[in-house]
């Protein structure tokens, strides 16, 4: 008979243990390893450690430490694996960074916090300085991650993602439905306004759930009937939750057809006050088709189901939440340049080179309508450094660019104008901005007549260079410049061109020389400019955002603009040339 090999501490393990043995005999009066370290069943290293607190400044909201706290140290088995950290008590439960009232996330954000060559003895003084800025109260709950749910983030793989825009009402429980989007996605409303939707109910609890809410429907309604504050587990509400919100469950189940799940959004509060915190879980199928049951088998009208009618065996699938409600969120591109676009009506006229990445950039950046305009048709070529993909072959590009725009936003209004402008002309009158990206010296005389006009929008042209398409051009005509951007850019042109510091940008004003442009299909094409994707794209981010700056500016600027990225004839580089 063969014995099991008992195992055995990895390398990386052995090393951690010598570090903080080490750290123990240096400072016996602030750190002390209480036990023998043992490996777990989960391959991790457990330890028992001991450190002196009572010397951190306190503050009323801190964290409640007494002279000397311990704490389990868990050792992953190599140096990917930041340390774990816990106690054994319920004394912090509900404090901020705490999770389920036991693991301390010492490490926010570990792929950048965690940094194994400072050896793993550092986990030591990273664990310190949490305990000092828990107990002065510098943590702020607002922020902290899942706060008002234990500091975990309930998902079960595979169970799609609710996404949530509006905020419902300060019910106890409201009636909402579920539209199905995709397999993976299924976007909460209030509203029944198409066929097929699933019903669902948004019930709003009375206290945050510092423990989590569990992974089974038993232990969930037990959660929702127990006040779980530190030092007071397991006191029982004057008034339950589990009955309503059961009884809301299934009279949501009863509406939907039988063998489907039964979904559910928990609004819970957040500790701070505020917007409530959404969870969204669902039943399985089975469980949902228990409570269809219980309501056809009632004997009265009203729908009353107890938590003693539910099998303890029930699990809960918990969905991720994409929670997208205004009050909650705050955009990644706020106080950036592009922000500026957010709101707004802009005109993208040539949708090629510049011109489709930038109404794609303006798109993201949150403009609320887009006229898109272009004569032209995709090709295959274009791929290279366009922004469109192989199913928009033989599409006219302003409707394959629409198409693409529509499937980035929901609430995006897209027009597309398949002619070098729109066929309402006058309709400039209603934006923000028209954006020239055609190159064309008849559409730059067309913005020129229309600069005088009273009330008209900002108008822009942009362009890039046929040799590289590395350098960037933007000349912009403020809203009260009768001249416009044609003009301000011949203009800029002259003095540029006498400038031998800016020659890297002459070519924009001089004629192209043999080789800067090339013909992509022998007989079949006009001759374009050489440049990559990366490139244009690159150049057309850059002018985007300094076109942004003019729509949040409220002085009325004109000039041109050039750039040059880090691999241009130019090298990284910047100026301005103010209209004159």
């Amino acid at each position: 008979m063969t014995r099991r090999r008992r195992a055995e501490f990895t390398d990386w393990q052995q090393s951690a243990i010598r570090e903080l043995r080490a750290v123990a005999a240096d400072f016996p009066n602030e750190f002390q390893l209480l036990d023998h370290p043992r490996l777990t069943d989960g391959g991790l290293v457990e330890a028992r450690i001991r450190l002196r607190t009572g010397g951190l400044p306190r503050a009323p909201r801190g964290l409640p430490l007494r002279e000397k706290e311990e704490f389990l140290l868990r050792i992953g088995a190599s140096q990917l694996s930041p340390p774990v950290v816990e106690v054994d008590h319920g004394r912090f439960l509900g404090y901020p960074h705490v999770l389920q009232g036991r693991r301390l996330c010492i490490y926010l954000d570990s792929a950048r916090e965690w940094d194994p060559r400072r050896g793993f003895a550092s986990a030591i003084d990273r664990l310190h300085d949490w305990l000092a800025d828990a107990a002065a109260a510098r943590f702020n709950p607002e922020v902290a991650l899942f706060h008002a749910v234990g500091g975990i983030l309930h998902r079960t793989p595979g169970i799609p993602t609710i996404v949530i825009r509006e905020s419902g009402m300060a019910l106890t429980a409201q009636p909402a439905y579920l539209a199905v989007r995709s397999p993976h996605r299924h976007d909460l409303c209030y509203s029944d306004d198409h066929t097929g939707r699933h019903r669902t109910v948004v019930f709003q609890l009375a206290d945050p759930l510092p423990l989590g809410a569990g992974s089974r429907l038993r232990g969930l309604l037990e959660l929702l009937d127990t006040a779980v504050r530190p030092g007071a587990f397991g006191a029982w509400r004057p008034r339950a939750q589990s009955v309503p919100f059961l009884t809301a469950l299934a009279a949501a189940a009863a509406r939907n057809q039988e063998g489907t799940p039964q979904t559910f959004i928990l609004a819970i509060p957040h500790p701070v006050g505020g917007p409530p915190h959404l969870l969204a879980g669902q039943v399985p199928a089975t469980a949902a088709d228990e409570l269809r049951r219980l309501v056809r088998q009632r004997t009265t009208p009203v729908i009353s189901i107890g938590a003693g009618e539910i099998d303890h065996q029930t699990p809960v699938e918990w969905c991720a939440v994409s929670d997208e409600r205004d009050s909650v969120t705050t955009r990644r591109d706020a106080n950036r340049p592009a922000n500026a676009y957010q709101g707004k009506t802009i005109h993208v006229w040539g949708c090629g080179g510049l011109g489709s990445w930038i109404a794609e950039f303006i798109a993201r950046a949150g403009a609320k309508r887009l006229i898109l305009c272009d004569p032209g048709t995709v090709t295959g070529g274009l791929l290279v450094r366009q922004d469109f993909t192989e199913e928009d072959i033989g599409t006219a590009k302003a409707e394959a660019l629409r198409k693409r725009l529509a499937a980035i936003r929901d609430d995006l209004e897209v027009e597309a104008h398949v002619g070098l402008v729109p066929g309402a002309i006058a309709s400039i009158l209603d934006a923000d901005l028209v954006l020239d990206a055609t190159v064309s010296r008849a559409i730059g005389q067309l913005l020129d007549d229309l600069a005088p006009m009273p009330g008209r929008p900002l108008l822009a042209q942009v362009a890039t260079d046929a040799r590289t398409s590395t350098l960037g051009l933007l000349t912009v005509s403020d809203r009260t410049n009768p001249s416009g951007p044609n003009t301000i850019d011949q203009r800029a042109g002259e003095k540029i061109s006498a400038d031998g510091e800016l020659e890297a940008f002459h070519t924009f004003w001089r004629d192209l020389p043999p080789g800067d442009e090339l013909i992509p299909t022998r007989g079949c094409s006009v001759p374009t400019f050489h440049g990559s994707a990366a490139d244009t794209a690159a150049v057309a981010a850059s002018l985007t955002s300094i076109l942004g700056s003019y729509l949040a500016s409220t002085e009325p600027v004109s000039g041109t603009h050039l750039i040059g990225l880090p691999h241009s004839p130019a090298e990284p580089f910047r100026h301005f040339v103010p209209a004159v």
